[in-house]
């Protein structure tokens, strides 16, 4: 049904600005973006489609050359390259979704700017999904801290497999004395939907904290996300 059809209390603009933005479901939020559908499909459907979908992986299409991203989290995830193969979004609608995914990024990193990490360990989490969690492939991210734990900088500094072996212990330690960095929290995400820590990732944290050491630097956590998930190692007492 049409927007304009709707009971005037049930129209997401309305309904957001009467009773509250947690009120609207995704669809509904995510149609307040989008603003009109395209032809033969209202907004609503094609904001619930976009939801809905699911394919092998965050940027791959669907039968009938249609991009699925499963969730919120996963289309807020796109690049602006990966909303270029959804019919009916256009320059403007592409614009704005990956505008606030930065917007919601820089407002967590003010925070984690402004206040230890370790007073909000939920919100470093929440901050490293947003960044890493629905990519397709393995990336190893690093969370520059200062004397008082607060952000300095995050880094993505390798792609790939990650193992003891892929990920430079050297290029670790050149970027935190960079960055005159007190404390990293260490961070990488699997594609595979799981969080769960493999032999290789509790290798590879101690490599990195053994490497640190020398220079003085600690490691507090390395913080493993997917969507929708994310787990700390530091909390499972393996860092």
């Amino acid at each position: 049904m049409p927007i304009k059809d709707l009971p005037p209390d049930a129209r997401p603009r309305e309904k957001l600005l009467a009773r509250g933005a947690g009120a609207l479901s995704d669809a509904e939020l995510l149609a307040l973006l989008l603003r009109t559908g395209i032809q033969g499909k209202g907004v609503l459907q094609m904001a619930q489609e976009l939801l809905q979908l699911k394919n092998h992986s965050t940027t791959g299409t669907t039968d009938g050359g249609q991009t699925g991203f499963g969730g919120i989290a996963g289309l807020l995830n796109a690049t602006a390259d990966d909303l270029k193969r959804v019919k009916g979004l256009g320059p403007a609608k592409r614009a704005e979704i990956v505008a606030v995914l930065e917007l919601a990024r820089r407002a967590m990193a003010q925070q984690l700017t402004e206040r230890t990490v370790l007073a909000d360990p939920g919100a470093v989490k929440h901050y490293l999904q947003l960044h890493l969690a629905s990519r397709g492939h393995e990336v190893f991210a690093v969370l520059f801290l200062d004397a008082q734990n607060k952000l300095l900088a995050l880094e993505e500094l390798f792609r790939g497999t990650l193992t003891q072996t892929s990920v430079y212990p050297r290029e670790v330690v050149i970027r935190a004395l960079h960055h005159q960095a007190a404390a990293v929290v260490l961070a990488h995400n699997h594609p595979s939907g799981t969080v769960q820590p493999s032999r290789a990732d509790e290798a590879l944290t101690q490599t990195l904290k053994a490497a640190l050491a020398l220079v003085d630097v600690r490691v507090l956590d390395h913080i493993i996300v997917a969507p929708g998930l994310a787990l700390s190692m530091a909390e499972k007492g393996l860092v």
